[in-house]
């Protein structure tokens, strides 16, 4: 009875842990302590495949999306984008005969830029275009493949020392080395695939804390909060063998 109630009691707990580490996600996003690791990655990862339009809009929708509302939505139009001179004509401020030129930027040159950001997975059409606008998803850089790809080459880029190093550290309670699981994982649940964002990604410990499991490199792996909660402290193989018996939805 007594080893019943203590193996309940853990389990609330890892439901407990799950919980807040859902709820710290949600507060990161709306306290922007996520910032320096967006715009680091958006930098190191989104800019070099962007066009210098595509750029320079992207980091306007962020701006006016994440940065000031929290999330990552936003309803915006050409015309508005050329109204807020997001971008400046490559002619303007130049002189000729002896006058200082006033250009704007065409139309037809940010619709093509915002073509381009969509096709290249930066931004996503969420509804028709309205009065207002067209509402957009602003996708985080490990929501676009051609940064996951950017991430996985530069990890598998990393010198063996750093490898050793991280078998010592602690990659749990450590928030920066908590978003190098995430990378390491490029922000898919290992259980169902499932693709996360900083904002959504939980850790899970392959080998629960009950039974002597660590805050290793090795022993965390980035989940969904679905799969992290119902996993919960059972061993890894008895949640596999039960996905694994799960049936298929038909799609």
């Amino acid at each position: 009875m007594m080893r019943e109630k203590i193996k309940k009691i853990v389990e609330l707990l890892g439901e407990l842990d799950v919980e807040s580490n859902a709820a710290a996600a949600e507060r990161a996003l709306v306290s922007g302590l996520e910032l320096p690791d967006i715009i680091r990655d958006v930098v190191d990862l989104l800019n070099p495949e962007l066009k210098p339009y595509e750029a320079a809009i992207y980091m306007y929708m962020l701006r006016h999306s994440i940065v000031e509302a929290g999330n990552q939505m936003i309803r915006t139009s050409v015309r508005g984008l050329i109204k807020a001179g997001v971008v400046k004509s490559p002619y303007e401020g130049t002189r000729s005969g002896g006058g200082t030129v006033v250009a704007t930027v065409s139309y037809k040159s940010i619709q093509t830029a915002l073509e381009g950001l969509g096709e290249i997975g930066a931004i996503r059409q969420e509804a028709d275009p309205n009065r207002d606008g067209t509402l957009y998803r602003v996708l985080l850089p490990e929501e676009i493949e051609v940064c996951r790809n950017a991430r996985q080459a530069r990890e598998a880029a990393l010198p063996s020392s750093i490898i050793d190093e991280r078998r010592e550290a602690d990659y749990y309670n450590v928030r920066e080395n908590r978003m190098k699981i995430y990378e390491r994982d490029n922000y898919h649940c290992r259980y169902c695939q499932k693709q996360l964002t900083r904002f959504t990604a939980t850790l899970d410990h392959v080998q629960p804390v009950a039974e002597s499991g660590d805050n290793s490199y090795g022993n965390l792996v980035t989940a969904c909060i679905d799969c992290n909660s119902r996993k919960n402290v059972r061993p890894l193989g008895d949640f596999l063998a039960e996905k694994s018996a799960m049936p298929t939805i038909p799609t």
